[in-house]
């Protein structure tokens, strides 16, 4: 069983060797860099470019929507501080 595997595996790299226009590289790679395919590559990265900074600045934005928050809350007294720290000792 294990002899066959390794002759079918054998056979499909001879295969691919025998046809290397199968196994070419990236249009980036070989060559070709205003055909069709680098063009979809060039899309490709910046969509995702694209995605990644719009979810970066969705987390920098929560983050300054949170401090403007918390800058526009009243500061407790002295003694609101005090009586909320003893709350929790005396029940």
């Amino acid at each position: 069983m294990k002899g066959r595997i390794k002759l079918l595996q054998c056979g499909l790299v001879m295969g691919f060797v025998a046809q290397p226009r199968l196994v070419l590289a990236c249009a980036a790679c070989y060559g070709q860099d205003s055909g069709p395919m680098a063009q979809g590559m060039n899309w490709g990265i910046l969509s995702l470019l694209v995605i990644i900074v719009s979810v970066l600045a969705s987390v920098a934005g929560f983050f300054i929507y949170l401090a403007n928050r918390s800058a526009t809350l009243p500061a407790p007294n002295q003694g609101e501080q005090q009586l909320a720290g003893t709350e929790a000792f005396n029940s």
